[in-house]
């Protein structure tokens, strides 16, 4: 997950995704700044948060390293490049996942009585009192 530990949103999906056998962990490079270079940054500058789920490495039935591999292989041959399109050997098992778990959350969060909150040390925090309700 990228930038894990901002908002509540987080603590809506953890008990999903757990559901689903999979497990929330922080962002493993955060010096490279994606939280803040995410399409969804604009929301937390004007204090609205939001999830940003990444793929991860770890897949079922492969082994140790298989996924960042080809995670490594991606970026240094497609990524921004005119062959970055879904490709046949791709498995997005994961992707339907993500939908699903993301689709939960958002039932959730739109039953619930009050909005999703940024957690007392985000930097975001400011930017979103008074502008949601709690």
């Amino acid at each position: 997950m990228i930038g894990a530990g901002q908002s509540t949103l987080e603590d809506v999906l953890v008990p999903f995704a757990h559901a689903q056998g999979r497990v929330v962990v922080p962002e493993s490079q955060p010096d490279k700044g994606f939280y803040f270079r995410s399409d969804h940054f604009e929301f937390a500058k004007a204090g609205v948060p939001a999830l940003f789920l990444d793929r991860g490495t770890d897949y079922v039935g492969r082994p140790a390293g298989w996924g960042q591999a080809k995670r490594q292989a991606y970026i240094d041959h497609d990524y921004h490049q005119v062959t970055d399109t879904i490709q046949p050997d791709w498995d997005l098992t994961g992707a339907a996942e993500d939908a699903q778990l993301l689709f939960q959350v958002g039932y959730v969060v739109a039953q619930g009585d009050g909005s999703p909150q940024w957690k007392p040390a985000s930097e975001f925090r400011a930017a979103g009192e008074g502008r949601l309700r709690p």
